[in-house]
């Protein structure tokens, strides 16, 4: 056999509850930490491993990339796409350099596997856009972050 409450006027359309709610809201709106940032005004602070927007390190405005092509390999998602060309002194270098940055999955493999450490992910996670990006070597080239 069920037991059977017994409700009142107020328990019968639940104005108890309804206020005991509108006070545990009202106490959390003003006086409880706010777990909000303001974005452009304040900046969340990533580690140091975190991989965002890549780019080119150069040596006196030469980059360091010779063109050997393990970065487009190791690439799971195939956004590195590189032309090579030869210098004068039989040294190789990119001709051409591009990273579609919608495919990139940001998994840091490029990084890893350049042997003259010449692609690195900095810490900017600042990318969105309207149109579909894919960055050149010009864009690549300049110093951006601080990693």
């Amino acid at each position: 056999m069920l037991a059977q409450r017994k409700t009142g006027f107020f328990n019968k359309f639940y104005l108890v509850e309804i206020i005991k709610g509108l006070m545990i809201t009202m106490r959390n709106m003003l006086f409880a930490k706010r777990a909000t940032i303001q974005f452009p005004e304040e900046r969340r602070d990533y580690s140091e491993k975190f991989r965002g927007q890549h780019y080119i390190k150069s040596v006196n405005g030469v980059e360091n990339c010779t063109a050997c092509m393990l970065c487009p390999t190791v690439c799971p998602a195939e956004c590195i796409h590189i032309v090579a060309g030869e210098r004068e002194d039989k040294e190789k270098y990119p001709i051409k350099f591009e990273i579609d940055s919608l495919r990139c999955c940001f998994c840091g493999m490029c990084e890893e596997a350049c042997p003259k450490d010449a692609i690195k992910l900095s810490n900017i996670y600042e990318m969105s856009q309207q149109n579909r990006t894919v960055y050149e070597k010009e864009f690549l080239l300049e110093q951006r972050g601080n990693k």
